[in-house]
């Protein structure tokens, strides 16, 4: 069933033994993080803090950190389902364009019928707290904001729904950004090149205007990861979230800013960025297991915080994988899979290893016909949206179980000649890539592991794999107790 808020959501995990309150007093300094990560790599379930020092509001972690409890969050049995859903109706639609085609997929009733629905009170509003109305409050200092690693540059805000609007088009955009906490009232925002807030803020940027900004976080659990999913710039995330959950997502007008927020949510923190008010953000400990670098981001002001009467602070952390991130981000690789199959329709399967964290390594696999279709695959996904920060990308034939890293392997050594398979290129990676010469660009390497053919230079056959009779493997199998084995 779908869940309205977090709370929902909490009591259905509580049922079925996915989560464990912690009763201790615990410390948002580092003590949260050592907890979560050793949790986190036992396949653990998710952890309900109800003492967090300095804070009134429990916290919550590890909520999306297993296969099961994402799946749950999304309402479904399989994220194929989704991404069955999404491939159904891309093909009733003609256009063209596959940017075209997916901002029409938004229009068709089955889900525009999902627009956030404006409603008048929101349990998000039913506390509201401002600096003017009561400076005692000390605002940011409420929430149990981590310093997750020792050489994180401050407290992060790490589950942030940021809610921002075009100031060309009206259009709202939900993005994901970690914020860096600087003291009671203001923290970064970390708006990568590539991201539709930065997109935003340049515009106020450049017609020097001070831009509204709200902070979600907690609500229903779809939103939360409607905020990370790829999706074209200008298409509604909420709306999104609404397909998902097979509703109209509720959203009220903001205390402070001209912004719709979700009503649900637990926390709504509202303010702004003025143009040209910047400030060093990080350094933070990344979801590549490294530190990312401190840099110049913007500054974002909070003149509200408004919360619900029985709010959770929801939080996670990330680090050297596995992680509540990845599997969130596996999440995104099958829902998205029809989407990819719009670009490269002879893509059979991907899988986007957790050890690559997302953005460092694709497997891919496709149904082969002709010389030279793996490379030109291989440059149709480093043309594709955020797969054009894939720094490596291997391509193998459609009969090979992706998920199996043993045979993944094999064929990778054994079906691939350097010389004749290696696609070398440069262009854009993702921020967080420190391994980059560059910032934000460098090298990226393509592989070929398919069965060659002469037209690609392979001036021998190719030979046959090695495999048993069907008869023998049945036999074997029908007297496999005989054996005594």
């Amino acid at each position: 069933m779908p869940y309205k808020n977090l709370r929902e959501f909490i009591h259905a995990l509580e049922k079925i033994g996915e989560l464990k309150r912690i009763g201790a007093e615990v410390d948002p300094y580092l003590e949260i993080t050592e907890i979560a990560d050793r949790v986190s790599k036992s396949n653990g379930p998710a952890l309900l803090f109800e003492k967090v020092k300095g804070s009134p509001y429990p916290l919550l972690i590890n909520a999306f950190g297993s296969f099961r409890r994402m799946q749950l969050a999304l309402n479904c049995e399989s994220f194929d389902d989704i991404g069955g859903r999404i491939g159904a109706l891309l093909k009733i639609q003609p256009p063209a364009g596959i940017l075209d085609k997916i901002k029409t997929l938004f229009t068709l009733k089955e889900i525009a019928s999902y627009a956030p629905r404006t409603v008048k009170k929101a349990p998000c509003q039913d506390t509201v707290l401002t600096a003017e109305g009561d400076a005692s409050k000390k605002l940011l200092d409420l929430l149990p904001i981590q310093t997750c690693w020792p050489a994180d540059g401050g407290p992060f805000i790490t589950l942030p729904l940021v809610v921002t609007k075009d100031p060309d088009t009206g259009i709202q955009n939900l993005g994901m950004y970690r914020m860096h906490r600087y003291d009671d009232s203001s923290t970064g925002m970390h708006w990568q090149y590539n991201k539709d807030g930065a997109r935003h803020y340049e515009k106020y940027r450049k017609a020097g205007r001070r831009m509204d900004v709200a902070v979600a976080l907690g609500g229903c659990p779809a939103v939360t990861y409607a905020a990370t999913a790829p999706l074209p710039p200008d298409i509604n995330e909420l709306m999104f979230a609404g397909f998902l959950e097979s509703r109209a997502i509720e959203v009220v007008k903001g205390k402070t800013v001209d912004l719709m927020v979700p009503a649900e949510s637990d926390f709504v923190i509202e303010g702004y960025v003025d143009p040209d008010d910047t400030r060093i953000e990080g350094p933070f400990g990344d979801h590549t297991g490294f530190y990312s670098p401190a840099d110049v981001y913007p500054v974002f002001h909070v003149t509200c915080i408004t919360a619900r009467a029985d709010a959770v602070y929801p939080s996670t952390i990330v680090g050297k994988p596995p992680m509540e991130d990845c599997y969130m981000a596996k999440a995104t690789e099958r829902i998205f899979l029809p989407v990819m199959k719009l670009i490269a329709p002879e893509i059979a399967d991907i899988n986007l290893p957790m050890e690559g964290v997302f953005h460092n390594c694709a497997l891919v696999s496709i149904e082969k016909k002709y010389a030279g279709q793996a490379k030109k695959v291989i440059n149709a996904l480093w043309g594709m949206g955020q797969m054009a920060s894939t720094k490596c990308i291997c391509v193998f034939d459609h009969d090979i179980n992706l998920a199996d890293s043993g045979t993944v392997l094999w064929k990778l050594l054994n079906n691939v000649d350097p010389g004749r398979d290696f696609l070398y290129s440069q262009g854009p990676l993702d921020a967080l890539d420190h391994s980059a010469s560059y910032p934000n660009f460098g090298g990226k390497l393509g592989i070929d592991a398919t069965r060659k053919t002469r037209e690609e230079g392979m001036g021998r056959e190719w030979p046959d794999e090695i495999s048993m009779k069907p008869e023998i493997v049945e036999q074997v199998t029908r007297r496999w107790k005989e054996y005594g084995l």
